[in-house]
């Protein structure tokens, strides 16, 4: 047997995601859950300006976004990142205390994948967003 089939039956591998959040404590947890029990490759920007300038170079396969956020929100963010081609079908999930049925339909509409509710579980958030992953690529 030769060693060309890629893991997973040839599902890409989940290695770089783009985190925008402007909540340092929130980084630095979200940092610790996805690069130290999720092995990925986290960059992290605190605002939709900084993720903006920084997606271009680090080519996220997943993008983390905070909804709430000072000059531009999450959906703002994204918005702006789907404008740009290389990021027009980059998965995006929502991060939010705002969970309500509503306002979830609100943000698939706007092209989020998936929302995890904050608070969130960090000993579970790596999980979550594999599954996520995995269902936008199975």
């Amino acid at each position: 047997m030769g060693t060309s089939v890629a893991d997973d039956n040839s599902m890409i591998k989940l290695t770089r995601i783009l985190y925008v959040e402007d909540e340092p404590d929130i980084q630095t947890v979200a940092r610790l859950a996805l690069e130290t029990l999720g092995g990925f490759t986290v960059n992290i920007c605190s605002s939709g300006s900084e993720a903006l300038s920084q997606a271009p170079d680090f080519q996220p396969q997943l993008i983390l976004l905070d909804v709430m956020m000072p000059v531009m929100d999450g959906p703002t963010t994204l918005k702006m990142l789907r404008g740009l081609p290389q990021f027009a079908a980059t998965p995006a999930i929502f991060m939010t205390a705002k969970v309500q049925p509503s306002e979830v339909a609100h943000y698939l509409e706007l092209g989020a994948v998936d929302v995890i509710p904050k608070p969130f579980d960090p000993m579970t958030l790596s999980s979550q967003v594999q599954a996520i992953w995995e269902r936008c690529h199975g």
